[in-house]
Order: structure tokens, then sequence, then C-alpha cells
């Protein structure tokens, strides 16, 4: 069989290791709760003015 061919038996013999051990990593370990705010110092018209400027340059 050459590089890249297709073999569909190779797709029946795949097993999948399914054993609950302590490998793997459990998501509620690190749940955390709070808010998260940014103070970026510039208003909406500013931000779309700098956005509009960079626009520019690019072209």
């Amino acid at each position: 069989m050459g590089f890249g061919s297709y073999d569909e038996s190779e797709q029946e013999n795949q097993t999948l290791d399914l054993d609950d051990d302590d490998e793997g990593v459990k998501t509620s370990e690190n749940d955390h709760q709070g808010d998260v705010k940014f103070d970026i110092g510039a208003s909406n018209d500013e931000l779309l003015d700098k956005l509009e400027e960079i626009k520019d340059d690019e072209e």
C-alpha cells in the first residue's frame, strides 16, 4: 500500500482506551468565579477613529 492510501480494514480495527484513570485533566479543579473588567482609557469613538487610521495606513 502506498503513501496516502486508504484501507478500510484499518478503520475497523481501531480501539479506544476509555479507562477512567487519573491521567486526564479534571476541568472542575480550576473553576473560578468573579468578574473581569478592562479599563481601556478611550471612548468608542476614539477607538473607531484609531481603527480607521490603521485601515488607511494599510492601503
